[in-house]
């Protein structure tokens, strides 16, 4: 029976309380609150360390050489390869093609005569090799196991010896040790903490398939994301064969870079220039459209942005329908629009869209969203292939976009004949890339970029350099 001084805590966020409660008052995590009794302060002792420590400049730097998966995108993530011990979280929706991805991944380490273990809780051993069979992923040296129990995943391991470690997914490993259901919090923390511990005991990278909730988020408690090295996110739209892995955290390397896939009859494909892949293929430009470029990490990419701009029927409200950016950024770009630009929205509904289900947050593109929809409403377009950077703020101005040159330089890659950029981008110092003919035509204001393109008729267009 519960005594006064026992207390209920919440797994996730530590919040506590003095009684049982389904949600947590806190962080609002449901199931998440247990009960614990009170606590009690123990002595601990000090005991003899196994190996002395060593000044930082003396530790050897041999045993965490990287090495490569042979999937040069993936690789660009992790920030140049796998480091041993490493333990990698990868998430995404069901469908999205993550254990396709990770048995490519197996089965080019094993093809380096490497040991692999890939174990999967989700899929027999015979399905999994059907599965490789399709991909071309079958080698010698990767191992199997359809397993759900963690000690004899641990016994594959001793077994096996492998430098790589697959577990496809930690929501359906369990273990007797710790409390609650396969998939549980308690579950997933314990089987988590287990493979990080002999991740580093053995010096075997680990990577682990992590599922998503409902609204995209990573299932389990927040701690899963702490006690790894490395979480990436495997995003895509299932409509759409494009893919992206993400890095959300990185000990290892950079924490902002992304890597393109495509999902083909043969498997993952990578995709080395991506950026053909969210422009339309349109020989001249078409009224409603406009293309910027977004930095993901290091990676310029060139993304088009569509606006068609329609009067309302009489007496509905005015509607405003986004697809692939932020609703609240092209509302207030519209604001901006009519207030600055003197542009009639009011009775009007805006359809927004990327091309190639591309997800656009870059503010950068701000600029791009403000004369797609001004074409769209003028119904004119303008006179050559012209990319629009530089994000908008509320008194329509204009204020300069980082890793200007590079994006820059990725447009004239492509043939782009004009940029939009906001006034002082250009550095005296710097050599700006012109090629192909590419010019640049600095803008103090969103109503000078219209004028610029001809889509202002009140502004004085400002001159190119």
């Amino acid at each position: 029976m519960a005594t006064k001084t026992d207390a209920y805590q919440c797994t996730e966020c530590g919040w506590t309380t003095v009684r049982w409660v389904g949600r947590c008052g806190q962080c609002q995590t449901w199931g998440s609150v247990a009960e614990r009794g009170a606590p009690k302060l123990q002595l601990i002792n000090a005991s003899v360390p196994a190996q002395r420590a060593v000044p930082i400049g003396k530790v050897d730097l041999q045993s965490a050489n990287r090495t490569l998966t042979g999937i040069g995108e993936l690789d660009r993530v992790l920030g140049g390869g796998l480091v041993p011990g490493a333990v990698v979280l990868l998430a995404g929706e069901p469908g999205v093609g993550k254990s396709t991805l990770l048995l490519e991944v197996a089965a080019h380490w094993a093809r380096a005569d490497q040991t692999t273990l890939y174990v999967s809780g989700e899929e027999s051993a015979a399905q999994v090799r059907l599965r490789a069979e399709r991909t071309g992923a079958v080698a010698d040296q990767l191992y199997l196991a359809a397993e759900t129990d963690l000690g004899t995943v641990l016994g594959h391991i001793e077994q096996t010896n492998p430098s790589l470690l697959v577990v496809d997914s930690v929501q359906t490993i369990g273990t007797a040790e710790a409390d609650g259901s396969t998939g549980g919090v308690s579950q997933v923390r314990e089987v988590t903490a287990a493979l990080v511990r002999v991740a580093k005991r053995r010096g075997m990278a680990v990577v682990i398939v992590g599922h998503v909730t409902k609204d995209g988020s990573i299932a389990g408690p927040r701690l899963l994301e702490h006690l790894v090295d490395v979480v990436l996110s495997f995003e895509g739209d299932r409509h759409s064969g494009f893919r992206m892995v993400r890095a959300t955290k990185n000990r290892f390397g950079p924490a902002d870079e992304v890597g393109c896939f495509e999902m083909a009859a043969r498997g993952i494909v990578e995709v080395p220039d991506p950026s053909g892949l969210f422009t339309s293929q349109h020989a001249e430009p078409v009224p409603g459209t406009c293309v910027t470029v977004t930095m993901e990490g290091s990676r310029p990419m060139l993304a088009e942005v569509q606006s068609l701009v329609v009067p309302v029927a009489q007496d509905a409200p005015a509607r405003r329908v986004t697809n692939g950016v932020d609703s609240s950024r092209v509302a207030m770009v519209l604001a901006v629009l009519q207030r600055k630009a003197k542009i009639s929205l009011a009775r009007k509904d805006v359809y927004v869209s990327t091309v190639g289900g591309a997800r656009i947050a870059d503010p950068a593109a701000d600029l791009a969203l403000a004369i797609a929809m001004a074409s769209a409403t003028a119904d004119e377009n303008y006179f050559c292939r012209v990319v629009a950077l530089g994000e908008v703020g509320l008194a329509g101005d204009l204020r300069r976009v980082p890793g200007l040159e590079r994006r820059i330089g990725e447009a004239a890659r492509l043939g782009f004949e004009l940029a939009i950029v906001p006034a002082g981008s250009r550095d005296p110092n710097s050599k700006m890339p012109k090629m192909h003919g590419l010019r640049l035509v600095e803008v103090a204001t969103v109503a000078e970029a219209l004028a610029a393109l001809g889509l202002n008729r009140n502004q004085k267009p400002a001159s190119p350099h």
